[in-house]
């Protein structure tokens, strides 16, 4: 009689361990970080990624995932509900103004060359007769004889946008021998190539200048392409560079972004070479 009460009682402690097990597997399955997408402008993609490392690092269990593709991407991403935030290198566009958008920084675009290269500025007449291919050797520039390779951006990029807009230029009129998509190729076009010619962030060509790259940033006319001419809206070709949501931003998404246009990241903001925002 004995036996079967110890082995009844030890069936129950058995069963009550495996029910103990399930509950707590259950409630592990159950705890799961809060996350957050953003996809888009390969402008902003390394500062937004800075900004969330140091976002995780001050909440614990959240992880942001960063990726670029473009500004149109960001946008897209968005609309869909594939991305919780839009990355976007320029200002919302007529037929997206039924999104939200919030600036963390300011940028410029200016073109670069080599190292090599012997010049110091163009004017705006110069870059679009470079572009248009009315002139398409550098020893119209006084540099050697050589013809010129134009870097061009690929349909979707905001530095395409505002680089066409600024100049006054019509996409299917510009004669381009690459064709480059994010900021790295533009930069790497150039570097592997002294006799090519781009047009990049100011930010991030600066970046890469520090870090020992052959590239040369070039004037516009007279003005610099400094985070100063940027600042002060002395350099012509400036963009915001913002965060994107389809609604109003709540929760978490909210919280990131009130952290990314705070003073708390204006030094990861001016690591990049971009401008910060003074609220």
């Amino acid at each position: 009689m004995r036996k079967i009460i110890a082995l009844k009682f030890s069936l129950f402690l058995l069963l009550l361990l495996e029910l103990s097990g399930c509950g707590i597997s259950d409630s592990a399955e159950r705890i799961v970080p809060q996350r957050l997408i953003l996809t888009g402008s390969s402008t902003v993609a390394p500062l937004a990624a800075e900004i969330a490392v140091r976002f995780e690092g001050q909440n614990p269990g959240v992880r942001i995932d960063v990726q670029s593709g473009g500004s149109s991407r960001g946008i897209a991403d968005v609309r869909s509900g594939v991305a919780d935030i839009g990355m976007a290198s320029r200002p919302l566009a007529d037929d997206e103004q039924d999104l939200f958008s919030d600036q963390i920084a300011t940028d410029g675009i200016c073109m670069i060359v080599h190292l090599d290269n012997p010049l110091i500025s163009l004017s705006d007449e110069q870059v679009k007769s470079i572009y248009l291919n009315e002139v398409s050797n550098w020893k119209e520039f006084g540099w050697e004889d050589a013809e010129i390779v134009v870097a061009h951006k690929a349909d979707g990029r905001a530095t395409l946008d505002v680089f066409v807009k600024y100049f006054k230029l019509k996409n299917p009129d510009i004669k381009a021998d690459v064709i480059v998509g994010d900021n790295q190729q533009g930069l790497k076009t150039v570097t592997g190539n002294r006799h090519a010619i781009a047009y990049v962030s100011i930010g991030t060509a600066r970046y890469e200048v520090e870090n020992g790259a052959p590239l040369k940033l070039l004037h516009s006319g007279k003005i610099a392409p400094t985070p100063s001419t940027v600042a002060s809206g002395a350099f012509p070709m400036t963009r915001p560079l913002n965060l994107v949501t389809k609604e109003p931003p709540t929760g978490l998404a909210k919280q990131f972004i009130e952290f990314a246009m705070s003073a708390e990241v204006h030094d990861l903001v001016e690591q990049q070479s971009f401008v910060p925002i003074k609220n």
